[in-house]
């Protein structure tokens, strides 16, 4: 539960953001194309990505607490270079040093609590840990969302983020502990799902498995991918169209809230559902409703028809999120977990770079709508990969 917590403060860390900064790129800096205003997402999703990778092998070579203290630790200029900013550039370099913290903390609870629950509730420990960072995330975008129309855009909703920062490192410092050892005692008892996934491969045979070859985790790490790649969309591109529409500030942090509350709740039900009833038909599912909700945003123009893509958009991604994680953990043997759960979150956090250069182009070229459209097309192929090509059975492998 104190992994739980801190996971809460990791998610509300982003949370500082998401109702801000794509009106700040419009209103205060000024940036006329999608193109440009999206590069801190980019930066985000480029940095995330690789730190999620470097988590995983580093925190099997140091230790899991060490990281999530460095994790931490690279967050604390962030704040205060995003109300300081004098140009486009400072908020670039504050969004790599927030996906590099991001990237760390994390990645190493995802890996904490693995190393804990062992192998018959990685759903449940799985949907508890994002449901934590995402309704940390979706609070704070509604806190953020009135902060702003009350005080303006700077610096009171960054002033949330440095007080999130500031408890998240003393959590971690005073009160986690290291949970590298049960990782190991799971490992001397663990029997593989599979001939290719045993205990003595090498870091870039993991990667290789987790990436292309291995059926069931190139499912989930596209899935995770495309996953990401519409909340890149959804963060970059909908307060600025919602904002076109007419909608106040407010509407506009109910909406931006909407979707990853929901999105947060849901992981509660889901992680334990998926440890019941297994992970690829959750995902298949999930990725769909993703779609249908994508495609309702493109197709709408009031608040009402997009607080229910919102709620859409949230419920398909809860059915997905843990689902994947979980996936993951029932494949990869203990000796290289942490290593493949890094992989996966290096593509799948790919995605918010791949989502911000896509859709921000789509948008430049086509307008918002049709960026919305396409990226609801590729969502719906990637549950079609899942429903074709993962296994069935891996989670009862055990």
């Amino acid at each position: 539960m104190l992994l739980v917590a801190v996971n809460a403060l990791v998610g509300a860390t982003l949370g500082q953001e998401r109702t801000v900064l794509p009106l700040l790129a419009s209103q205060t800096f000024h940036l006329g194309l999608y193109t440009s205003a999206l590069t801190y997402i980019l930066a985000f999703g480029a940095s995330k990505a690789a730190m999620n990778y470097f988590a995983g092998t580093l925190s099997d070579r140091f230790g899991r607490k060490p990281v999530l203290l460095a994790g931490w630790l690279a967050a604390i200029p962030v704040p205060a270079m995003l109300i300081l900013a004098p140009d486009w550039g400072w908020v670039i370099a504050a969004n790599v040093l927030l996906g590099i913290s991001q990237g760390l903390t994390w990645s190493t609870t995802v890996i904490m609590k693995m190393d804990l629950v062992g192998p018959k509730q990685r759903g449940l420990a799985m949907g508890f840990n994002e449901a934590a960072g995402y309704l940390g995330l979706a609070l704070t975008a509604l806190a953020t969302g009135y902060l702003a129309s009350a005080y303006g855009l700077r610096p009171a909703p960054f002033l949330l983020g440095a007080a999130y920062i500031a408890l998240g490192l003393g959590l971690t410092a005073l009160t986690v502990r290291e949970t590298h050892h049960h990782a190991k005692a799971e490992a001397a008892q663990h029997v593989s799902s599979h001939g290719s996934a045993h205990a003595g491969l090498t870091t870039g045979q993991v990667f290789t498995l987790t990436s292309f070859t291995d059926r069931s985790l190139s499912s989930v790490s596209q899935a995770g991918m495309v996953n990401n790649l519409n909340d890149g969309l959804a963060w970059g591109l909908f307060p600025v169209l919602f904002a076109g529409a007419g909608l106040s500030l407010d509407q506009i942090g109910i909406l931006a809230a909407a979707y990853p509350a929901v999105w947060g709740a849901g992981q509660l039900f889901t992680g334990a559902a998926s440890d019941r009833w297994g992970r690829k038909w959750l995902i298949a599912a999930g990725m769909l409703v993703q779609a249908v909700g994508l495609a309702v945003v493109a197709a709408g123009h009031a608040f009402g028809p997009w607080l229910a893509a919102a709620i859409l958009l949230g419920l398909g991604t809860a059915m997905v999120y843990p689902t994947l994680l979980a996936a993951i953990g029932d494949v990869a043997h203990p000796t290289w977990r942490a290593r493949s759960v890094g992989v996966y979150r290096l593509w799948r956090d790919g995605g918010f770079a791949v989502g911000a250069l896509l859709s921000g182009l789509l948008a430049d070229l086509y307008g918002i709508p049709a960026a919305i459209a396409a990226v609801a097309a590729l969502t719906s192929l990637s549950g079609l990969v899942v429903a074709l090509r993962m296994r069935g059975h891996d989670h009862r492998a055990r």
